[in-house]
């Protein structure tokens, strides 16, 4: 893909990858007290220090790791990355398939 890669297609990516592992798709929930709580499996971008990274919630106080290790990235290598990841996770999911 040429032409500059935008925040949009970034988060899109994560959204579908929250679908197709059936996580959360929604980062935070606000209960009915309205008290926030952390929605653990979900993908999201984040970014720090002029890069973005790929992270996912990791337990009930909202910490991240980042999927792909190490720092952040540019836009285009973490969709380049992203790409990869989605791809790996589709082949996966063929060979699942095949499997049944």
């Amino acid at each position: 893909m040429t032409g500059r890669i935008t925040g949009k297609q970034l988060e899109a990516l994560a959204t579908w990858l929250n679908e197709i592992t059936k996580s959360p798709t929604e980062t935070w929930t606000r209960d009915k007290s309205g008290k926030l709580s952390s929605n653990i499996g979900n993908y999201s971008i984040g970014g720090s220090y002029g890069g973005v990274a790929l992270e996912r919630i990791v337990n009930k106080f909202g910490a991240v790791e980042n999927v792909f290790g190490g720092g952040v990235s540019t836009k285009r290598e973490l969709f380049n990355l992203m790409h990869a990841y989605k791809r790996g996770l589709l082949h996966e999911k063929e060979m699942e398939n095949d499997n049944k």
